[in-house]
């Protein structure tokens, strides 16, 4: 039995027809390197005929030392009428430098004789005489038989006709299409079976998520055969998309035995799928099976408890086997095995037969009954985790905060924020403007503690979100703001506040995002003279 299951991407031609993906020359050049570093057999880099940016994709994708996948055109059948010689499209595939092509053919009686507006003998033609030609001038030949599995529930004979005309003309493979990606898998399955019995060429499969059964029409292909599948990164395609092949590939190589990449290259799973998306400028799904943030996420605490004495109580593959991570989520359904294992993470030593840790739980389950969430803001749960074991010592503490927006007319408004705080043995009082209340604010307190630790100036906000948490309050509701800052763009972490003043709860996650950035740094501050108070505008009481 061949347990070789060669992965034909398609990410570059059939995952740029989805809605919402464009993908620039450099862009598809970027992931073809990406691709190849996984191990992908095949990357079909889009139609020579159809457009410039696909010709020049071609002409630039040469200069790439691939070490693993072949480049690879796709294109139609010669046109009814035209010598496959002489068909324009033909003739760019052979221009595009490529050795390998997919060639599309009509399988459907109903497509030949509606979409196509031919007979069915001249359909047969077309298809024999394009594979030929492809054949005669070099090229590896994947035929792809369009609507296959429709035309094959509507006309067996017909649909098979077609595979023997691309079969007699020396095509290297049989790419079997649900182009409209409504089969079921046990169709899939006999379907596919039949074929492989009833030709020596072998038998690829391409589906389309229509009916969000794309990877697992695609599984029962390959039980039934089929030896390629073609689908795309992130199941980016048309409509509903294509087979994903970041959730075919662990399927196929981690539970069913066969070799679909280099085994080492596997761990890269998780990010080819991220790298894909931000190239994309897509927000990757966080409940994308396999490589997703919430993948091998636990929160529950029997479940956590489970997973610390054996990983795959609660996990059917190790997630570092992907190049994913496990987390520990904690809330208010967390038990002590969830604050065990986050010590762990953080390198802090807890105690389970002390009362600290009951007490910590305890607080987690009431600040979140009051609507703080932790599992997105986990640099506030580390602060509330060591303000519970009573090391964390305080930076600098708040007095009081003041904001101040002002608008006349038509003009642009203007806000000021006030600070008062305690910093470096003294009291300052810091006056700043910002483009909204949380900007001013951010302003004032950086202002104020730039003076003790000068590095807080490379700190900064990348994103700011507020989410209501009841409705039906109206304007009264409480909110929950959460706050993600960063240093240098390199470390970053994330801190949340709640009230049902929205300038409040944005205080709080930002007040929290400074302690964070400054925890265990007393030691650093710089003292304030009266000149260097005087100097940077700060008033000192």
């Amino acid at each position: 039995m061949n347990k070789h299951v060669y992965m034909y991407d398609t990410t570059l031609r059939d995952g740029t027809q989805g809605e919402g993906i464009s993908l620039s020359v450099d862009d598809k050049i970027k992931i073809a390197r990406k691709l190849d570093q996984l191990g992908v057999s095949y990357i079909e880099g889009g139609w020579p005929g159809s457009n410039p940016k696909d010709m020049e994709f071609f002409l630039r994708v040469k200069e790439l030392d691939l070490k693993h996948a072949k480049v690879t055109a796709f294109g139609s059948t010669r046109r009814f009428g035209v010598t496959a010689e002489a068909d324009d499209n033909l003739r760019m595939i052979l221009e595009s430098g490529v050795t390998a092509v997919a060639i599309f053919g009509k399988s459907w009686d109903f497509h030949v004789t509606e979409a196509l507006g031919t007979t069915l003998d001249e359909n047969l033609s077309m298809i024999y005489d394009s594979v030929r030609f492809l054949k005669e001038n070099g090229l590896e030949v994947i035929y792809d038989a369009e609507h296959f599995f429709d035309g094959y529930k509507h006309n067996p004979d017909y649909a098979l006709a077609t595979l023997r005309q691309a079969s007699e003309a020396g095509a290297d493979w049989l790419a079997l299409c649900d182009t409209n990606g409504g089969s079921l898998p046990h169709e899939i399955s006999e379907i596919v079976a039949r074929v492989c019995t009833e030709f020596a060429t072998p038998v690829g499969i391409h589906c389309h998520n229509d009916g969000e059964l794309a990877v697992a029409n695609s599984l029962a292909a390959v039980g039934a055969g089929a030896r390629q599948v073609q689908g795309t990164i992130n199941g980016f395609g048309e409509r509903c998309g294509n087979t994903n092949l970041i959730s075919i590939i662990p399927n196929l190589q981690l539970k069913l035995g066969y070799e679909c990449v280099p085994p080492e290259q596997l761990k890269q799973l998780t990010n080819t799928s991220r790298y894909v998306y931000e190239i994309a400028n897509i927000n990757p799904p966080n409940l994308q099976p396999f490589v997703g943030h919430s993948a091998f996420a636990h929160k529950g605490g029997m479940h956590v408890s489970a997973i610390l004495k054996a990983a795959e109580t609660y996990e059917h593959i190790r997630p570092e086997s992907v190049g994913n991570t496990r987390r520990v989520l904690v809330s208010e359904l967390s038990g002590q095995s969830n604050l065990l294992f986050k010590a762990q993470e953080l390198n802090i030593e807890l105690d389970k037969t002390k009362p600290e840790g009951r007490t910590i739980i305890q607080k987690i389950k009431e600040m979140e009954h009051q609507g703080y969430q932790y599992e997105g803001a986990e640099a506030s749960f580390e602060l509330l985790l060591h303000q519970g074991l009573g090391d964390y010592e305080e930076v600098f503490a708040i007095e009081s905060f003041k904001v101040l927006m002002e608008k006349h007319g038509e003009s642009d408004s203007t806000t000021e924020a006030t600070v008062k705080l305690h910093v470096g043995g003294q009291t300052v009082h810091t006056v700043a403007e910002g483009n909204g209340p949380v900007n001013a604010l951010d302003n004032a307190l950086r202002k104020a503690l730039e003076a003790v630790f000068p590095d807080i100036s490379q700190m900064y906000l990348t994103d700011y979100k507020v989410r209501v948490l009841s409705e039906q309050d109206a304007t009264a509701s409480k909110v929950r703001v959460l706050v993600e800052s960063t240093k240098d763009g390199e470390e970053s972490w994330s801190t949340v506040g709640v009230s049902t003043n929205v300038i409040e709860a944005s205080w709080e996650a930002l007040i929290d995002s400074m302690r964070y950035a400054l925890m265990g740094r007393q030691n650093e501050a710089v003292d304030l003279s009266g000149d260097e108070i005087e100097r940077q505008g700060i008033v000192n009481h």
